[in-house]
């Protein structure tokens, strides 16, 4: 007996079809773009439910259900609906970017082509300080005068380095080996593809106040511009359990307990039992963990009692 099947349409976005193509600038001479996306926020419910059909008619039902799989972490779904970006990226948050194994990359290569003739440049009133409690972060900005210097160094070695590379290839010099002096900041381009579940995941690392900000720039593009129009249910399920939610872990919840209790001297032992808080000569050591936990309570409302 033949097997029926019900004719298919192919589902799409309206509002990401205004922007194909459409480049999104980021930073001074960046972008992203659209190049081509495969499923939506339907594509997504079909997948959970095993259906060849459009699933429910109730656009309610298919909220409650994509919120039920971001609720419960059930990725798979997400992983139906493939994106296909452009990008113009500076090299040294590409160097981040890349660390996102998950995707599918093709990248201008400056050992076939002259490298990219633009360069990501920093205003003087954006020289970051190194965060005191972050290795990797930055905290606080360069008075704008002594900015202004440094970005004036900045613009002479850019053009120093950039004259050098050009003058190699005038020279013959082989241009896998005339780049080597090209600094970080030099701008190059991309292909990504990347499917949903794995885009949200580097969406929440990436567009983090400690995440560095060139990059975050990019995903807050990214998520702000292009996932909200085509996926809509999912962006707003997202950043409802994911980015604009907390994670508690079990020390913490049992502190906050106590402290729901109005125990605080049963929250202090908890946090030292767990080594969450430990003293050096009667002060409480630094301790980053701490520190966040810290920042929860009084997103909350709660005075950490350590600190009272």
């Amino acid at each position: 007996m033949e097997q029926q099947f019900e004719n298919l349409n192919r589902p799409c976005s309206p509002e990401m079809d205004k922007i194909l193509g459409k480049p999104f600038p980021v930073l001074d001479n960046g972008f992203v773009r659209v190049i081509d996306y495969m499923g939506n926020d339907t594509s997504i419910v079909q997948a959970a439910r095993v259906s060849y059909g459009k699933g429910t008619k109730k656009k309610h039902m298919d909220r409650g259900l994509i919120r039920y799989l971001m609720r419960h972490n059930h990725t798979t779904p997400f992983e139906m609906c493939e994106i296909k970006f452009h990008l113009r990226v500076p090299m040294d948050a590409w160097r981040q970017w890349i660390r996102h194994r998950t995707a599918s990359i093709n990248e201008y290569s400056t050992r076939y082509s002259i490298a990219i003739a633009a360069t990501q440049s920093t205003k003087p009133g954006e020289w970051r300080f190194q965060a005191a409690n972050n290795k990797q972060g930055s905290d606080g900005l360069l008075d704008e005068k002594q900015g202004k210097l440094l970005s004036e160094e900045e613009r002479r070695l850019h053009e120093m380095s950039r004259s050098i590379y050009e003058k190699r290839l005038e020279m013959g010099i082989a241009r896998e080996q005339a780049r080597k002096d090209l600094p970080l900041c030099t701008y190059t381009e991309a292909y990504w593809k990347i499917d949903l579940h794995n885009l949200l995941h580097f969406l929440r690392l990436r567009m983090e106040l400690n995440a560095q900000y060139e990059i975050r720039m990019y995903a807050s593009t990214i998520g702000n511009e292009i996932v909200s129009r085509w996926c809509p249910l999912t962006w707003e399920a997202f950043k409802e359990y994911h980015f604009e939610s907390e994670i508690f872990s079990a020390t913490e919840l049992a502190i906050i307990s106590s402290l729901l209790k109005g125990n605080k001297e049963e929250a202090i032992r908890i946090a030292e039992k767990n080594e969450l808080l430990k003293y050096v000569d009667g002060k409480p050591v630094s301790n980053l963990e701490r520190m966040e936990f810290e920042n929860k309570l009084l997103d909350l409302g709660i005075t950490p009692p350590w600190n009272e």
